[in-house]
């Protein structure tokens, strides 16, 4: 079988322009520090829940500056709600790296040096911040790009193939000239239109080049392979109180499960 051509970069864009979702983190003049910001929020967390989120901590820490200057238990008291701690602590320790170097690299290598960022925050700050021809390649764009090219290899295995398949797209001058949109327009198509169940095909700029939709398997991809069954762990804790009512607490270790959080001793 030949392989799929890869579909023009014109028509998402166009589609992006027409219907882009309105986020607080999506200024005129990208901001290193809020792309960065919103995308460290976004990890394991909605959209919905972070918008609110994202614009109290933003008053509260109006730069990466400031972020860098407060004290961590500041951060995570702003954070507190959101989950996944590491998350907070790392972008602290990534906030001191900054400040202390004048500013955020301006590509993804230097990104990668950085505190907390792995490969999928460094390549959306470095395409949208700072115009570098690169594909951030989350969930929502591995969905797109397996359903364009039938990619029918599950996922994880797959992964390795779909983010080449997207940065494939940077060959397009279209794409080139507007990576931090095209990327945008990735992210909001996967979210709002080639969504993982009943997908809205007749909406989507690709409906033609879909070669998922030929075939009418869109909906089965991307496959994935069968999840390990969790292991069942017991423990016991204790429940301690001094006379006035006071709760023994201990703070968990920085690295690992909750780190850093306080828990009943056990």
């Amino acid at each position: 079988m030949p392989p799929i051509p890869t579909p023009p970069a014109a028509p998402l864009l166009a589609w992006y322009d027409r219907h882009r979702r309105e986020l607080p983190w999506r200024v005129a003049e990208p901001d290193p520090y809020r792309v960065w910001l919103s995308e460290v929020m976004l990890q394991q967390t909605t959209v919905a829940a972070v918008g609110p989120r994202f614009e109290r901590f933003l008053h509260r820490f109006p730069s990466v500056q400031a972020l860098a200057a407060a004290p961590e238990a500041a951060v995570m008291e702003e954070w507190a709600g959101l989950g996944y701690y590491a998350r907070a602590r790392n972008l602290h320790a990534c906030a001191r790296a900054v400040a202390a170097a004048g500013g955020f690299p301006r590509d993804v290598g230097g990104l990668r040096a950085l505190p907390g960022i792995g490969a999928y925050t460094a390549a959306a700050v470095a395409a949208i911040a700072f115009g570098e021809a690169v594909v951030p390649v989350d969930g929502n764009v591995e969905r797109v790009v397996a359903r364009l090219f039938t990619v029918e290899e599950a996922l994880p295995a797959a992964k390795a193939r779909l983010a080449a398949l997207a940065q494939g797209f940077m060959e397009d001058p279209a794409a080139r000239a507007r990576p931090g949109d095209f990327a945008q327009g990735l992210f909001d198509l996967g979210a709002t239109i080639c969504t993982p169940k009943a997908p809205a095909c007749a909406l989507c700029p690709w409906r033609g080049e879909c070669a998922a939709r030929r075939r009418g398997i869109q909906a089965e991809l991307p496959r994935k392979a069968p999840k390990r069954a969790r292991p069942l762990r017991h423990g016991a804790h204790f429940l301690l109180t001094d006379a006035g009512g006071r709760l023994l607490l201990r703070r968990r270790p920085p690295r690992g499960m909750l780190g850093g959080m306080l828990e009943l001793p056990g």
